[in-house]
């Protein structure tokens, strides 16, 4: 900023001579200052009287006034005021009453019209130059008369001699500055002080006051403003024009109150421009007052913080000041003076003058142009007169966009988006104005131009005579005279006018929604902008742009009779055009007389008496409009060619260039005129056009004539007084004779008028537009010269028959009854070789040639340049379109032709050579049609196909520049572009998996993992489906006939901000879909098609629009079978999607009763086809409703016909539109109340769908992705919660044994549960968080109840469990009571023996040896004594009980035999059990008849037989001696029955109680009867085979030398507890000591500390140990990857551990019997945790022992002071001790004898924290190492507890591949399943009467039409009805799946021969290894654990 002008200024607080004073002076001694505040005298209840001039001339009271007769001289000086009149007048008086002139003026004198100067009265101007000056007719105004208008204010000019004597009343210089003064008037304080202003001079209305003031030896003329900007300024406009013309302003002060910035203020500076235009600027200097000094200081602060404030100085240069509210003080005026005086000299010593504002004349006026029909040359003030001012233009359009809250450049991508509706409204507010035209328009309403805009006050009350007296009134006078307006009415704007909307909309959108706003409104049959001026340069363009997606079809009828069509884009359409204009105004409205040429039902042209008109008209003028008239090809045609109509808005004289661009283009030109002078100017332009060789049509308003021909080609025509009728008819002929009058009718086309110099051109201004069609352009000009129907071969090969042979084969690989896979035995070879194929398509897909055509468009989507981009699609779009629309439209006419041959030869009936032919032709022809279809959605097929073929080889395609794997984020960018994605390819019907993935997946990246409500659409091909879609969301499917959608393409939504508010997702993805039974692919289509799109549709979809086009009920019924068994199926896999039926194209949608008929008929004829469908899906629904939630009422919709009328000309049905809006309410309504699917959910929707739709059984196929994988989510959950309540049960058992080990032996079960509450409820809380706020509590709400009950299941299980545990825990301390009083007698014995032997020793002097023998003697003695009456218990010998009691009902010697062979060892791991089993003869019988059978059958039909029994039949046999042959499922039976019998006796040698009672043979017999009776069971259940009794006597000897062990551990522990000799023996040492102490003199205390610490040492270290194991378990389970999650991951990596060891055994194992392999690993993982982690384990077991410590010496602690305080001794210490450890240790109250002797406590707590601070040290110092901890001293070792985690599961094996139920829970509800299943090969299957072990896997075989034989049955039961086996079948899910692990075939390529070796089978013959299982690296199947597991 200058700092001349931005110097804070100082108050200056000095006097002197030049300083003015701010205290009043006395009249007459001022010389500097004079204040002339005028004050008006007189009553104030009579009526002001105008006066007009009042002079003082040095006498006080000499008045002299006007007041006088007509004829009398007005001598001011010498008439006399009459004494009566004196008090009546207004005087306006001043204080200095010397040399005073005073005038005041009426401003209605002023203003310039007729009247006016009738009346003689001068200009404003004048009274400066002429005081008093009248005209002789001029007529006093008469007392009490007021003759000012009403609404208008006042001018007061104050004018003041000086009494300085250069100055008198006759000799006045006009004043050196004049400064104007405007601001609000709170900003300043008027009164008698400010030196400025002065006192208030308004009262009541607005005044301008002019006062002259002398400051600082200024003279200065003050205009002052203040408050103007609170007032409506319109009726001065003239008058401030008046006040400009006399006065050069130097200074426009603007006066703002500092610190109080208000709205008015900021728009200060913007109301000066508008007033005096942009030039003013340079003259503002703002002038801030403050009150008090202390504000002033804020200045440079409030310029700091106040951008608002800073951009206001900014606009006025940076120029300010600051001075007192009542500028009273000298100093700053002085220095305002001196400002204004430099910013004189600054601008040049320039004013603002009169030239300056003439240029901004009449700018408030200039909103309001139009022009008068009644009077066309009247041009009163206040009419709307039209002026070329580009500074008012301009300003005029801010102001517009300004009311229309239009700011910024409106996108495209900012629109299309779902915002709040609208639409319903009666009445809108003008910021609502743009939108809902936007709105409306998109949806193809044409009524968007006749929009009500909403009055900020009640206009529409009826005025009424406020008069009293209503009988009174008089008729003529109401009716006839001058109404009053209301008081507001004269600030009230003019509503917007319409067109101006839709222009201002044109102005501020960004070229792409211009776009697509001309579309539409050329689809509403509207005139569009064709050349349009910039109401900011006034630059004209013509937006070429615009036109680019509009096409236009037409028939004509030539001479012959003969219709031809024609289809063109419309900017290469060749038509006749006609020009129509005006020159002056017109009474008859040119825009109406044009539509009633073109359609007089329909406003093509919007004009004066169309709703939403008004005055006001901004935008329009100067716009040139286009519209076109179609013909149809009938008779009716109004024209009989397709021609072009121009209108030129407003007077063509005012827009010369425009006239002149229309002229030239024009075939013919017509102007409307009115009456004109010859030498008018605009009949210069008419005589051009009357001499030019065009013709010429002249429209003469005030004229009453015929159509009359002038001479060739030239008519005119009179418009006065004339029938509409008649008028448009003569208008039409001439326009007919016109085009054919001249002989070459020169043709207009849309493209040329860009070759015109003086206009802009959108697309060549536009550096992206044009840049963006070089591009495509390029890419067009390599199609040059090609055959139409050879150019996606030849440049998209990879679309084309190599992509549709690979979808072809996925089709036969996933259905093996297709094709070859049926043939021959081995599937997966075929399904191998299968794949290879599709493998080598892929690579010649990968290896074919770029094309140049592909090479740009890839380059040009790469380089991201923003707008450049879209152009440059948008313009490939449009140029595709424009290069095959032509072949297209000859292909579909010979389409037709053809079709309409073959269906008069079906009519006949004829089927002779000539219907085959035809037939033949007809599929060439469509084949062809098909070919030649080419747009972008082909391109970006080619990408999709590059990167699929790209991502299987894994290789970039060469000369591929950019990495293939970019390609996806390439179409997602497009996507949010809003461009369409296909996601079937309707040509191939096929799903591109691969590359609609990757793009969901870049879409994901680019957007987040987005909420989208899927929209699908379903229905009859041409129903209106994409018509619908686009009215609805603005969207651009494809449309136009002969480009109906193929496939489906799905297209992004953005719901904006406010909406977001109502629905709970960010984007509705709508999903468009080819039509059911298409037309083209008549003679391909199958129903099957149909039903899989229908399938795949509703599938997708959140909700499905189910379009029904029509009343024809076989077309319904059609599509409503299909639609109906789509949403069963839905139904049967637990999918739940909404739809709703819109049923279009009803001729009346308003009868309330037909459309109750149309309801009960929709609902009977859906209730119809559930039943037809429930027959086809195999279920049992009767009713629609029963499939899906269905309210006939609701969700039907009925749907007007699209056009208002006959098409071409035919605008869209305003029913339709509406329709549309109340279909999108219910949709939205409906969507309100889902969360949607998140983006990466629906791409799991899309592949599951797909999958199961490529299998021949859609439902059986199905499988639900994303339930799978939240549901293994919830699994792992699942585990974490038992973890919690298992963990917390072991700490809280520990507990308990301790109480019960401690003499506590009542346990409830309450006392558990309160235990278990807190974690109980923990586990609860974290449930509920789960189940109500993870991203998918939708999908896991169904699991909710059951996973809730399983928790509460297993905690109750736990509580039982753990009660259970502890009551046996009670009941053994019960039976061990007589035991443990026993060993308390014997301690107490041995103690006080042991301390009276040392006592009577202790003074004999033995040495330490004889001591020890004299100690040794005794003991031996005691023992003996203590143990005379108990026997000692005796070893085990087990072997010799399990021999005695199997040789009870076996021979001994079979017995020893099996014994010694030790072949019942391996039992459990045998590959077959063959030498177990003896089959039944007449089951061998039963083959042999088998045979004979097969023979019999050979005679006839021997080979389907073989296929079927042979072939088919895969069945696991092995070959005995006898040559019997064993089925598989029998081996599988005894294996299994092995396991139980294990598993159960497992669990009997658990529960036996030899721990607490001791060993007996009874034991052994009870497991023995276990495996006899299981046998006997098991051969019950199986009579085909016997088992030997090898093989119960084999079984019986493996399970008891699994219970050997346990035994014989718990027979010694028993031993241990209960032999008192081993009892007493162990207690020897602790004995002596006390011996040796008492012996040494030791006191009691410390040999009873000693006792103690001893007792303490092993429960410590019990204790530690059973809290390690629980810790370490836990610790454990997060740092083992293994043992994370749940069980499906602990398998994977036992998976991964198998293959990295490759040990055969183990796998098979794992195979077999998975649980024990399981615990083996876990017991492994454990073992190596605690070799990898010991100086962690260490520190875990030694920080426990040291917790434990602490916790006894705070036990020791607290028994000492309690004791203390009651004078207790030492057993009442010691009670009160033990009670403190009762939950930590175990230590009975009497364990250690009698403490009454000892009375010192802090001794004992001394002495026995010193004791065991040893103890606990050289405990520490013992555990040096991992190998010093002894786990299996836990209670539960970690593994054990891991293991029981773990195991607690479902652990049901596949019947056929031997595959683990995944499910964590044990007896789960519902199916058992597994993610991959493997080959059955790997259980021991074979092809039947072969040795071939099979290689098929289980979700391969499911899906063919092979079959098994179950449970060792003759009886083939269809994999595919695998169900049907048996129970052991029926209760798993097997899904037909291709994506099987990889792992499994490496397997069986790596194991063959050991598998062979093992099942004594070979994989050959059918059994054969595909060769693409053995390119299977281990790496690979260990990768593939990863990514599938």
């Amino acid at each position: 900023m200058d700092s001349d002008y931005n110097s804070h200024i100082i108050m200056d607080q000095s006097t002197d001579d030049d300083v003015m004073d701010t205290t009043p002076e006395p009249y007459g001694d001022s010389e500097d200052v004079m204040d002339i505040s005028p004050v008006s005298h007189g009553n104030p209840n009579d009526v002001n009287l105008p006066v007009t001039h009042q002079y003082r001339v040095n006498v006080m009271d000499n008045f002299h006034v006007t007041n006088q007769e007509a004829d009398d001289a007005l001598d001011p000086m010498t008439h006399k005021t009459p004494d009566n009149m004196t008090d009546k007048l207004p005087v306006i008086h001043d204080e200095d009453l010397t040399n005073k002139i005073e005038f005041q003026i009426q401003p209605t004198s002023f203003l310039s019209t007729s009247d006016d100067q009738d009346h003689g009265v001068k200009p404003l101007g004048t009274s400066n130059k002429a005081h008093g000056e009248y005209k002789d007719d001029v007529k006093p105004i008469e007392e009490g008369i007021n003759p000012k208008s009403k609404g208008n204010a006042d001018i007061v000019a104050l004018c003041s001699g000086f009494n300085d004597s250069s100055h008198n009343n006759t000799d006045h210089n006009d004043p050196d500055l004049t400064v104007a003064l405007f601001g609000r008037s709170d900003a300043v304080q008027f009164g008698c002080d400010n030196v400025l202003l002065g006192d208030k001079q308004q009262n009541g209305e607005f005044q301008i006051i002019i006062q002259k003031r002398k400051i600082s030896e200024h003279c200065v003329s003050v205009i002052n403003m203040i408050g103007s900007q609170e007032t409506d300024l319109k009726p001065l406009i003239h008058d401030i024009g008046q006040l400009v013309n006399e006065n050069e302003i130097h200074a426009f002060i603007f006066v703002v109150r500092l610190g109080q910035l208000t709205d008015a203020d900021k728009m200060g500076i913007e109301w000066l421009r508008r007033i005096f235009g942009d030039r003013v600027l340079s003259f503002v200097i703002i002038v801030f007052t403050y009150e008090n000094e202390e504000e002033c200081d804020t200045i440079i602060e409030d310029l700091k913080n106040n951008s608002v404030l800073e951009q206001l100085l900014n606009k006025c240069g940076g120029r300010y000041h600051t001075c007192s509210k009542i500028m009273n003080k000298k100093s700053e005026m002085r220095e305002l003076m001196d400002r204004i005086k430099r910013l004189f000299t600054d601008n040049n010593q320039q004013c603002y003058t009169r030239e300056m504002y003439s240029s901004m004349k009449g700018l408030e006026n200039s909103e309001y142009q139009s022009v008068s029909i009644s009077d066309t040359n009247a041009q009163p003030l206040g009419s709307l007169v039209q002026t070329d001012n580009g500074d008012k233009q301009k300003l005029s359009a801010e102001k517009l966009i300004g009311r229309l809250h239009l700011e910024g450049k409106l996108r495209t991508v900012d629109f299309l988006k779902l915002i709040a509706q609208s639409q319903s409204q009666e009445f809108y507010a003008e910021e609502q104005l743009a939108s809902v035209f936007l709105q409306k328009l998109m949806m193809m309403d044409y009524r968007a131009r006749y929009l009500q805009i909403k009055e900020n006050n009640e206009q529409h009350k009826q005025q009424r005579n406020n008069d009293p007296s209503e009988d009174d009134a008089d008729a003529f006078d109401n009716i006839f005279g001058e109404t009053a307006k209301p008081a507001d009415e004269t600030n009230k704007s003019d509503p917007v006018h319409l067109m101006d909307v839709q222009m201002a909309v044109f102005h501020c959108a960004d070229s792409f929604l211009k776009q697509l706003m001309v579309t539409k409104l050329s689809q509403c049959q509207y005139a569009l902008p064709l050349l349009v001026p910039d109401p900011f340069t006034q630059q004209i363009e013509f937006p070429l742009w615009t036109f680019r997606q509009i096409n236009k079809s037409w028939k004509t009828i030539d001479d012959t009779g003969k219709i031809s069509s024609k289809f063109l884009p419309v900017y290469k359409a060749e038509t006749p055009m006609v020009a129509f204009f005006r020159f002056g105004p017109a009474s008859s409205s040119k825009s109406q007389l044009m539509n009633s040429l073109i359609n007089e039902k329909h406003n093509t042209f919007f004009h004066r008496n169309c709703p939403g008109s008004s005055r006001t008209r901004v935008l329009m003028d100067g716009v040139v409009e286009i519209a076109w008239y179609c013909p149809s090809g009938e008779k009716t045609d109004r024209f009989n060619h397709c021609v072009a109509f121009c209108n030129l808005r407003g007077d063509a004289g005012a827009h010369e260039k425009q006239l002149g661009i229309l002229t030239e283009k024009a075939s013919l030109n017509v102007v409307i005129l009115p009456q004109l002078d010859k030498k008018d100017k605009s009949m210069t332009k008419i005589q051009t056009f009357y001499k030019d060789s065009k013709p010429l049509i002249c429209l003469l308003t005030d004229k009453d004539l015929p159509l009359t021909q002038m001479r060739e080609g030239k008519y005119k025509i009179g418009l006065k007084s004339k029938n509409q009728s008649d008028v448009f008819e003569e208008i039409r002929s001439a326009i007919k004779n016109g085009l054919l009058s001249t002989k070459s009718c020169s043709f207009f086309k849309l493209e040329d008028v860009s070759k015109n110099s003086d206009i802009r051109v959108d697309e060549v201004n536009d550096d992206d537009c044009r840049k963006g069609k070089e591009a495509a352009q390029q890419m067009i000009d390599l199609l040059k010269d090609k055959d139409l129907t050879e150019i996606k071969e030849s440049f998209l090969p990879c679309q084309g028959n190599l992509w549709h042979q690979w979808c072809q084969k996925n089709k036969e690989l996933h259905r093996p009854t297709l094709g070859e896979l049926h043939k021959g035995n081995n599937i997966e070879k075929n399904k191998s070789f299968k794949k290879s194929e599709m493998q080598k398509i892929r690579e010649l897909q990968q290896t074919s040639v770029l094309s140049q055509f592909m090479k740009i468009f890839i380059q040009k989507l790469n380089s991201q340049l923003g707008n450049e981009e879209t152009y440059f699609l948008k313009w490939l779009g449009i140029l595709l379109d424009n290069y095959t629309t032509e072949s297209l439209l000859a292909l579909l006419h010979e389409y037709d032709e053809k079709w309409s041959t073959v269906l008069n030869l079906k009519k006949k009936h004829d089927k002779s050579q000539q219907m085959t032919a035809s037939q033949v032709e007809l599929e060439t022809v469509s084949e062809k049609l098909q070919a030649a279809t080419f747009g972008l959605e082909h391109i970006l097929r080619e990408i999709g196909q590059i990167y699929e073929s790209c991502s299987s080889v894994k290789k970039n395609k060469k000369d591929f520049k950019c990495n293939f794997s970019s390609l996806p984020s390439l179409a997602a960018e497009m996507m949010i572009s809003g461009f369409p994605l296909e996601l079937m390819d309707g040509d191939a019907a096929h799903v591109p998996l691969i590359w609609v993935t990757a793009v969901l997946d870049a879409l994901i990246q680019k957007l987040g993992d987005q909420r989208v409500y899927v929209l699908s659409v379903l229905g009859i091909q041409s129903s209106g489906k994409s018509t619908m879609l686009n009215a609805m969301f603005g969207l651009q499917f494809a449309v136009s006939a002969g480009r109906c959608t193929r496939g489906a393409f799905m297209q992004l939504v953005r719901v904006s901000e406010e909406m977001k508010q109502l629905l709970k997702f960010d984007y509705i993805l709508v999903v468009d879909t080819e039509g059911l039974r298409a037309l083209e692919l008549a003679g391909r289509s199958t129903r099957n098609h149909d039903n899989e799109m229908a399938t795949f549709v509703v599938g997708l979809g959140n909700m499905t629009l189910i379009n029904i086009f029509g009343e024809n009920t076989a077309e319904m019924q059609d599509i409503l079978q299909i639609v109906v068994q789509a949403f069963m199926r839905m139904k049967k896999i637990r999918l739940n999607p909404s739809c709703m039926f819109v049923h279009q194209n009803v001729s009346d949608v308003t009868a309330g009763e037909k459309n109750m008929e149309g309801r009960r008929r929709l609902q009977e004829k859906l209730d119809e086809m559930t039943k037809l469908a429930a027959k086809e899906e195999d279920c049992d629904k009767e009713f629609f409703s029963d499939v899906i939630a269905f309210d006939v009422q609701n969700d039907v919709k009925y749907f007007a016909q699209l056009w208002e009328g006959s098409p071409p000309m035919a605008p869209p049905n305003p029913n339709y539109s509406r329709n549309i809006q109340e279909l999108k309410n219910s949709i939205l309504s409906k969507a309100s109340k889902s969360n949607g699917i998140t983006l990466s959910q629906f791409r799991m929707r899309v592949n599951d769908l797909w999958n199961a739709l490529l299998n021949e059984n859609f439902v059986f196929s199905f499988k639900n992705t994303l339930e799978i994988a939240v549901y293994r989510k919830l699994e792992t959950k699942y585990s974490d919660w038992t973890w919690s309540l298992r963990s917390a049960m072991m700490t809280i058992e520990d507990k308990f044994y301790n109480r019960i080990a401690n003499g506590n032996i009542k346990v409830q079960e309450n006392d558990l549960l309160t235990e278990m509450r807190k974690t109980k409820e923990q586990v609860e809380k974290s449930i509920m968080s789960y189940f109500e706020e993870d991203k998918d509590k939708d999908i896991l709400c169904q699991w909710r109840g059951r996973f809730e009950t399983r928790i509460k299941d297993l905690h109750d299980d736990l509580v039982k469990a753990t009660k259970r545990k502890l009551d046996e825990a009670i009941e053994q301390k019960k039976a061990r009571e007589q035991l443990d009083k026993r060993k308390t007698e014997y301690e107490n014995k041995l103690f006080s023996r042991s301390k009276e032997l040392a006592l009577s020793l202790r003074n004999k002097g033995i040495d330490e040896h004889m001591l020890e023998k004299e100690f040794e003697t005794m003991w031996s003695k005691w023992v003996t004594e203590m143990t005379k009456d108990t026997p000692p218990l005796a070893d085990i010998n087990f072997l010799e009980d399990v021999t005695r009691i199997l040789s009870e009902n076996h021979e001994l010697t079979l017995v020893d035999e099996r014994l010694k062979q030790e072949v019942y060892k391996l039992i459990d791991r045998r590959s077959d059990y063959c030498d177990y089993i003896i089959i039944k003869k007449h089951l061998e019988r039963s083959d042999e008849t088998a045979s004979a059978k097969a023979t019999e059958k050979s005679k006839s039909g021997m080979f389907s037989w073989v296929s079927q029994k042979v072939i088919s039949g895969i069945e696991y046999f092995r070959w005995t001696e006898k040559k019997h042959q064993v089925n598989a499922e029998i081996h599988y039976l005894v294996r299994d029955l092995t396991h139980k019998i294990i598993q159960e006796t497992e669990r009997i040698v658990k529960k036996s109680p030899v721990g607490t009672r001791g060993y007996n043979e009874s034991f052994v017999q009870e497991i023995t009867d276990c495996v006899k009776k299981s046998v006997q069971n098991h051969q019950s259940v199986n009579q085909k085979y016997k088992l030997k009794r090898e093989f119960t006597i084999d079984l019986s000897l493996h399970v008891c030398g699994i219970a050997i062990k346990t035994f014989t551990e718990l027979h010694k522990e028993f031993r241990e507890a209960n032999d008192p000799r081993l009892y007493l023996n162990k207690q020897k040492t602790q004995y002596w000591k006390i011996f040796k102490n008492y012996y040494k003199g030791t006191t009691t205390t410390t040999i009873m500390s000693e006792l103690i610490c001893s007792k303490l040492e092993p429960s410590i270290l019990q204790a530690v140990y059973n809290k390690t194991a629980i810790g370490l378990a836990a610790q454990m389970r997060s740092d083992i990857k293994a043992l994370r999650e749940n069980r499906p991951n602990l398998e994977k990596h036992i998976l991964r551990s198998l293959a990295k060891k490759e040990d055969f055994e183990q796998f098979i194992e794992y195979i077999h019997n998975p649980r024990e392999h399981f615990k083996q690993f876990i017991r492994n993982e454990v073992k190596s945790y605690f070799t990898k982690q010991n100086k962690i384990i260490l520190n875990v077991f030694k920080g426990n022992l040291k917790q434990k410590e602490q916790t006894v010496n705070n036990a020791v602690k607290a028994a000492t002071v309690e004791v203390k305080s009651k004078s207790g001794d030492g057993n009442m210490w010691f009670r009160c001790f033990t009670k403190a450890l009762t939950d930590e240790l175990k230590l009975t109250e009497n364990s250690c004898g009698d403490l009454s002797e000892i009375k010192d406590l802090d001794f004992l707590e001394t002495f026995l924290s010193d004791s065991l601070e040893k103890r606990m040290t050289n405990l520490q110092n013992s555990f040096k190492s991992i190998n010093d901890i002894k786990m299996e001293n836990c209670r539960k070792r970690p593994d054990e507890i891991l293991i029981e985690h773990f195991c607690q599961c479902c652990w049901v094996q596949c019947p056929f591949c031997k595959a683990i139920c995944t499910n964590t829970m044990k007896d789960h509800p519902g199916d058992h399943s597994v993610p991959f299943h493997r080959n059955i090969g790997l259980n021991g299957w074979f092809y039947r009467e072969t040795t071939n072990l099979s290689i098929n896997i289980c979700t391969t075989a499911v899906s063919s039409d092979r079959s098994f034989y179950p449970n060792s049955s003759d009886d083939a039961v269809p994999w595919k009805e695998y169900r049907r086996g048996g129970p052991k079948y029926s209760n798993w899910s097997i899904t037909p799946d291709n994506s099987e692990l990889p792992y499994w075939k490496w397997f069986v390529c790596r194991f063959k021969k050991d598998l062979e070796t093992y099942y004594s089978k070979t994989f050959e013959g059918h059994g054969e290894i595909p060769d693409e299982w053995k390119r299977y690296t281990k790496k690979e199947a260990l990768e593939s654990l990863e990514k599938y597991m």
